[in-house]
């Protein structure tokens, strides 16, 4: 991240501009964040969104008799709303103004932005209609997938070198994810759809400079139609509605949690390299995975080498991440604390 022209701090909103050099600071804010600072919240972003995301995939097995298009539709519907008083409550509203600002002046730009929100629709789709539909180790199979094209992608279009445990990490997934491949014997649309679709969206906002909650403020918006339709369901879900009532306050907490989930996923890509950003997405599919367990599939026993090779992969990068703690935590020890004397201003 270093040399971007600004980033957004994750506490107060306040757009911060840094450099090249190691630290910066944020005017108007109370925090003082090195790089290493803003990378320790990235990753702590991208872990809660996954486990939101894994009590997520569960969660729309509540909403019964819903079928996986109408928990799709309700789901956006409702984030839909909580993401905007996120937004304007913590102070990220001017970046939805700057995209329309955009959109007024290169109306072209429309285009890209009904892509984006394209890309990002079919995934929420998928993660919805998958476990209803018996689809989810298909889906898991994805998720296993994409921390390694997010990786490649990283390597050939933004020139990201990962570290040396991140190599270590990426050997062991890679052989995990090599083994699922030869179970499958071919790849399901699903799987395909996860590994190289969400790859492509974050590519396309990154380099539209529109990785930012307010590109995605108006992906939303943009599926709101789409969202619509769905959870209409040609007029069967209001009776759905009444024959069932405890589907009103689970709707409602689907639409809070799926908010959160996805504020926390998309300002964690935005903190974050490609590389970094896609290695941590192997906590997702190991919770999808265990839910699935519940759900009543199971994993044959040539499957076990793909988990236990996922599993070495996330806790290598735990330990990396353990490791930059400690050193980050070392360098905002106070020169008093360590016995030296401050520096003379």
């Amino acid at each position: 991240m270093t040399g971007e022209a600004g980033i957004d701090n994750p506490f107060t909103g306040v757009h911060c501009m840094f450099f090249a050099e190691p630290e910066l600071e944020c005017v108007g804010s109370v925090f003082q964040y090195l790089q290493g600072g803003d990378m320790s919240i990235g990753v702590v972003l991208s872990v809660l969104a996954s486990v939101l995301f894994g009590g997520l995939y569960f969660f729309s097995t509540l909403l019964a008799p819903l079928d996986g298009e109408q928990i799709f539709g309700w789901r956006m519907l409702l984030t839909f709303p909580f993401v905007t008083l996120f937004m304007l409550w913590a102070g990220y509203w001017p970046l939805a103004r700057e995209i329309a600002g955009r959109l007024r002046r290169r109306p072209v730009l429309l285009l890209v932005q009904l892509l984006s929100a394209a890309l990002v629709g079919l995934q929420l789709w998928l993660f919805m209609w998958a476990p209803l539909n018996g689809r989810a180790l298909e889906v898991s199979l994805g998720y296993f997938l994409l921390p390694l094209t997010m990786v490649l992608a990283g390597f050939i279009l933004f020139r990201e070198q990962p570290s040396r445990l991140q190599k270590l990490a990426i050997a062991c997934a890679a052989v995990g994810v090599g083994n699922a491949l030869i179970q499958a014997g071919s790849l399901a649309w699903e799987t395909i759809a996860v590994a190289v679709g969400y790859p492509l969206y974050f590519i396309l906002r990154r380099v539209r400079s529109t990785d930012h909650l307010g590109g995605f403020w108006f992906d939303m918006l943009f599926l709101l139609p789409v969202a619509s339709w769905f959870a209409w369901a040609g007029g069967v879900t209001p009776g759905l509605f009444d024959e069932f009532p405890r589907l009103y306050p689970l709707v409602a907490l689907l639409g809070a949690f799926s908010a959160a989930a996805l504020v926390a996923y998309i300002m964690a890509s935005r903190l974050l390299t490609f590389t970094l950003f896609g290695l941590l997405g192997y906590v997702e599919p190991v919770l999808l995975v265990l839910v699935a367990l519940l759900l009543g599939e199971s994993i044959a026993p040539d499957e076990w080498l793909t988990y236990i090779a996922i599993w070495l992969a996330v806790g290598v990068l735990v330990f990396e991440g353990m490791r930059h703690v400690r050193r980050n935590r070392a360098r905002l020890v106070l020169p008093a604390e360590r016995g030296e004397s401050p520096p003379v201003p």
